[in-house]
């Protein structure tokens, strides 16, 4: 028997299952500095406006999507996916040697973390012993302006950036954390005057001390390096191996950009 056709002009059947509108959604964006508005989406994906915007604000609330005065783009969720493939295990891999070698003149915990808006995320931990003492683990997280190598990497960032992250407020990890935006930013002009350490001690976890120095990129902070241990170790100490590392790491991985 011979199969029905659809008249001409007749819009094709819609993608029955939203896992599949959501597909059509995401494959619009040919590039993740692509900019789409929702008249745009609509129409290459065939989807009723209503539909299209009701999908993409649940994009933007799961931070698939973002959605700026420049229209809908890739949200920072993607972003993450793809660096975790690429960029993170290219930084593990140049940084693996210089950390191994912190622990061996320290014999302190050794962190390496990327800033992720107002978090940092641990991508490596390295500290045989003593690394159960520190309540820190490969793929987790801790509020940025709390730490040693959060308050390294927002010291590098422009101080509107800062401002836009924290403009809902800083909340504290212990009672020794920095709650003001005055005050994140007196800490910032510090390290930047110590040529990029920075310290903290007991204000992300209790009893634990740490200091680190961010990786920087030629635009931006890449990542950052920390020791850590407990409350009353020689941090200033070391604190000239942690900058000695961080550069160390930047330069290879220039040299590495350079001969991609």
């Amino acid at each position: 028997m011979a199969m029905a056709l659809a008249p001409i002009g007749e819009a094709a059947p819609r993608p029955p299952s939203m896992v599949e509108r959501m597909t059509l959604i995401m494959d619009c964006f040919e590039g993740s500095n692509a900019r789409l508005l929702l008249e745009e989406i609509a129409r290459r994906t065939g989807l009723p406006r209503s539909t299209a915007h009701r999908i993409l604000e649940q994009l933007v609330r799961l931070q698939w999507v973002e959605h700026t005065r420049a229209g809908y783009g890739l949200g920072r969720r993607v972003a993450r996916w793809g660096a975790r493939e690429s960029g993170h295990s290219d930084l593990r891999a140049a940084a693996a040697p210089w950390l191994h070698e912190l622990v061996m003149k320290t014999d302190l915990v050794v962190h390496l973390a990327v800033l992720d808006e107002t978090s940092v995320e641990y991508l490596d931990k390295i500290g045989g012993r003593r690394a159960s003492a520190v309540a820190s683990r490969v793929g987790g997280r801790a509020p940025a302006h709390c730490t040693a190598l959060g308050k390294a990497m927002l010291a590098w960032l422009p101080a509107e950036k800062v401002d836009a992250l924290y403009a809902d407020g800083l909340p504290a990890a212990t009672q020794g954390s920095i709650t003001e935006l005055l005050v994140l930013h007196q800490e910032l002009r510090r390290i930047r005057g110590r040529g990029g350490l920075a310290f903290e001690r007991g204000e992300c976890v209790g009893g634990v001390a740490c200091v680190g120095a961010a990786i920087r990129g030629p635009e931006r902070p890449v990542a950052a390096v920390s020791l850590a241990g407990p409350q009353g170790a020689p941090l200033e100490v070391v604190a000239p191996l942690v900058r000695d590392v961080v550069n160390r790491i930047g330069r290879e991985l220039l040299g590495a950009a350079l001969r991609g």
